[in-house]
């Protein structure tokens, strides 16, 4: 046991391991809330989400309740959700649209969709001589610092310096080129329903599994096993097998050492890429017939170009994980230091035919849905692994699989041949976490010290503390809330 104070997040990060507090100390949960999530670019939606103006949508982002909306003039705004008179939500449904104006419930204050104050009751006979007014911007709806949109899916970030959306993202655009040249209308609509999941875990675990390439063949092997045999007798009986098993039966005939075959390729910010896994690309009508439509659209050569990207997955870190071939995306909004909520959304390619669409819906309720078996099995070990970190039985968690033999080239991180089951993507997703702002903006800049406070030790917190730390998390039962 190691008992001197962990200074700063960095401390609580080796190359190749990790403090078990990082993922059950509430107070390193806010420090990450404030140094990260209120920090960096996050993702509040798709423009398809808010069509009209007035049309609204909520967003967690880090601790703050905003709202994504579109104005009279088109313009997307993120605002804080809430009215800068008493602080009542102005809006209290999921989305909504909201008319002409915003109109608090509480005392009528009315403000255009981008925040600006519009009027206050009693205007000249309450408030003339105060500094309560159109001209005080205190009086209307605060906005994020900054909003940036990238093909059509749009981020913002809390905080009024930082590198700009496209250098942010860097490499991992991809998710969204990959995604959107996949539709003959070179864009995507968002599909309304969303499933929403509340795990009982810290959201770090969440993250790191999604490109974690050994677990899927021993996590989901039962239910691949069971997928194949079906899809056999299909097979079988048919002549041919649907594609739809193919996603469920692929964690059984993917196996370790077939996974060892493919590539994570980690990048600046904590984003990683996983490379290869499902051959989406069979020559059935169906596909045959999406294809046509895409040389309409761009041409034979560049649509092989489009067709022929390796990735399957693309992790961009703190809070998106798109499946880019199969129109997936989940967006992480931590609660707490134990509760996660995930959002899982999936998108229509604009002007390809219905079976396209088809398969992607198929994979959102195979695989992604809170229904199937793939997220219940994922869901048991998120829980189990929180549980596990928040006892005694040790300090450190490992990430030493395949460590040290990286390859390194002009700031990408690339796991080595034969190496797809590297556990580089967590010590990349590590690496960011530790580097995370040590000062944040002048406001906040009062309550950045030590990653510890001085009831906080990560590397030998007192048997009280640890008590306090171990039963964070109650025993509840892995289910899902939706």
């Amino acid at each position: 046991m190691l008992h001197e104070r962990i200074q700063d997040l960095s401390r609580c990060v080796e190359p190749d391991r990790v403090r078990r507090e990082v993922y059950t100390d509430p107070e390193i949960f806010e420090l990450e809330m404030q140094r990260i999530h209120e920090q960096v670019w996050i993702y509040c939606g798709h423009e398809s989400q808010v069509p009209k103006a007035g049309d609204y949508y909520t967003v967690q982002i880090g601790r703050q309740p905003m709202l994504m909306v579109r104005g009279a003039d088109g313009r997307i705004s993120v605002l804080y959700n809430r009215c800068p008179h008493r602080g009542n939500m102005m809006c209290g449904d999921r989305h909504g649209n909201a008319g002409d104006f915003f109109r608090c419930s509480y005392h009528a204050w009315t403000f255009q969709h981008d925040g600006t104050l519009r009027s206050i009751p009693m205007m000249e006979s309450g408030y003339a001589g105060t500094r309560y007014g159109r001209d005080n911007p205190d009086c209307s709806m605060k906005r994020a610092a900054r909003v940036e949109s990238y093909r059509g899916f749009v981020f913002a970030s809390l905080a009024k310096d930082g590198p700009a959306l496209a250098e942010f993202l860097g490499a991992s655009r991809v998710a969204f080129d990959d995604m959107c040249d996949r539709a003959p209308a070179g864009e995507v609509e968002i599909v309304p329903n969303c499933f929403r999941v509340i795990q009982h875990s810290n959201w770090k675990i969440f993250l790191e599994n999604q490109l974690d390439a050994l677990h899927p063949s021993v996590v989901h092997q039962s239910t691949g096993r069971a997928a194949h045999e079906v899809e056999k007798q299909i097979e079988k009986r048919t002549g041919r097998a649907p594609l739809s098993y193919h996603m469920l039966s692929a964690f059984a005939t993917v196996t370790i050492d077939k996974w060892d075959n493919f590539q994570t390729l980690n990048y600046p910010y904590g984003h990683c890429i996983l490379t290869g896994y499902m051959g989406l690309r069979p020559k059935d009508p169906d596909t045959v017939a999406y294809e046509k439509t895409l040389i309409k659209a761009y041409g034979k050569q560049r649509t092989e170009e489009i067709l022929a990207v390796n990735i399957h997955h693309v992790l961009i870190y703190p809070g998106l994980s798109v499946q880019s071939p199969l129109q997936q995306l989940r967006a992480v909004r931590p609660l707490g230091v134990d509760r996660t909520l995930t959002e899982i959304w999936h998108f229509r390619l604009k002007g390809a035919p219905e079976p396209i669409y088809r398969r992607s819906l198929a994979y959102y309720n195979l695989v992604n849905s809170p229904a199937t078996l793939i997220n219940a099995d994922d869901l048991e070990n998120f829980w189990k692994c929180h549980q596990g970190l928040a006892s005694d039985g040790g300090d450190w968690v490992s990430f030493g699989r395949h460590h040290g033999h990286d390859i390194e080239k002009d700031g990408t991180v690339e796991t080595a041949p034969n190496c797809g089951t590297s556990e580089a993507p967590m010590r990349n997703q590590m690496s960011s976490f530790s580097t995370a702002r040590r000062t944040c903006s002048t406001a906040s800049a009062g309550r950045t010290g030590s990653i510890c406070s001085r009831r906080t030790a990560c590397t030998g917190c007192p048997p009280t503390r640890r008590t306090s730390t171990g039963t964070a998390c109650r025993r509840s039962s892995p289910r899902t809330a939706t």
